[in-house]
């Protein structure tokens, strides 16, 4: 299999290869909506989203599959201070595939050729362990690992589920709805705009981490339309939209937890956060999804806001941590000044 070289393509998409690279990624034992072809198209539609997808071929087989994406907070020279690339989930080697660590040595040579020059620096967010030798493999390519915990509640099995949620939790849970909190889908754009507008607000007074702008989210919300990508629900109290999330979603796998918001301050009684939370945990239940990911739970050493709630939903907390790369160490530590005096004027 191996007398063949190996040949990595770029961003070169044909209706034929497209449906390839999906079903590479559907019978990938790691398989993730977050290396596939609707991510990708996804983020084409994105304002200040660049997508890059490595394709990996041995004759006419794909072998495997790398989809990054290079993110800005605006255009211009801001817009390259602001810049990341980041790696969901991947990079997917064929399983059967006898020297994945070659081609891995080979699709970073070719993202760090491509995509440094682009962005102040790169990351690898990933979903599974990487061996000691692949590790070893980012480290000779710039990457250095750092840990990072996350946490992955069991869907598949109900009693497994709900033992896992704190008594709490499964109370307020009943409270709020037993106090007229409902949940729903979206009904027009204007009720996703309102939503956006929660998390703004979060993210510019509590979070203080960059958002995407509008266009991810009324673009995710016109796929969601068409049963593509994942779902947005919102927390409803007597037609007011005191909450909501926007999950993704890998067809019989898993629901990634990507934005949340509720108004529990001013609704105590009605839980928004709890009850958007649950929402995932019950979906990924009715759909037959394997885990619900909540999608981090910060540094293990370091104290982390969210850990205490989101860790009232379930145990299994797992490290598989994440590569990054400096494109220019320089330039990272100007870029990583500015974003903290912008962060302490509440700017970002």
């Amino acid at each position: 299999m191996t007398a063949t070289p190996i040949h990595i393509q770029l961003n070169n998409l044909t209706p034929s290869v497209t449906e390839k690279w999906s079903t590479f990624v559907n019978k990938h034992p790691n398989n993730t909506l977050f290396q596939s072809p609707a991510w990708f198209q996804f983020y084409q539609s994105v304002e200040n989203y660049e997508p890059f997808v490595f394709i990996a071929y041995h004759e006419d087989n794909i072998v495997a599959v790398m989809l990054a994406v290079l993110i800005r907070e605006s255009k211009g020279l801001m817009g390259y201070f602001s810049s990341r690339a980041i790696v969901y989930g991947g990079s997917l080697i064929a399983e059967d595939y006898p020297n994945k660590k070659q081609l891995l040595d080979q699709l970073l040579s070719k993202l760090v050729e491509t995509i440094s020059s682009k962005t102040i620096f790169i990351q690898f967010r990933n979903f599974f362990e990487w061996s000691k030798e692949e590790k070893d493999i980012f480290d000779r390519h710039g990457f250095v690992f750092r840990e990072r915990i996350n946490l992955l509640v069991d869907t598949s099995d109900e009693k497994k589920m709900l033992a896992g949620i704190s008594k709490s939790k499964q109370r307020q849970i009943k409270t709020g709805f037993k106090n007229g909190t409902q949940v729903r889908s979206p009904e027009s754009l204007e009720e996703v705009r309102i939503f956006f507008k929660l998390l703004v607000d979060l993210y510019k007074n509590k979070v203080r981490k960059p958002l995407p702008n509008w266009s991810f989210f009324e673009q995710f919300y016109q796929r969601s339309l068409l049963n593509e990508l994942g779902i947005i629900r919102l927390v409803v109290l007597k037609n007011k939209i005191i909450g909501g999330v926007l999950a993704a979603v890998t067809p019989g796998r898993n629901i990634y937890e990507l934005y949340i918001v509720g108004l529990d301050q001013q609704y105590k009684k009605n839980y928004p956060s709890i009850i958007a939370t649950w929402t995932l945990m019950e979906y990924a239940l009715q759909n037959n999804l394997q885990h619900f990911d909540f999608m981090g739970l910060g540094k293990p050493d370091e104290p982390y806001q969210v850990r205490e709630f989101k860790t009232k939903f379930g145990k299994n907390i797992v490290n598989y941590g994440r590569f990054g790369r400096k494109s220019n160490s320089l330039l990272y530590l100007v870029a990583e000044l500015g974003y903290n005096f912008l962060r302490a004027l509440k700017k970002v």
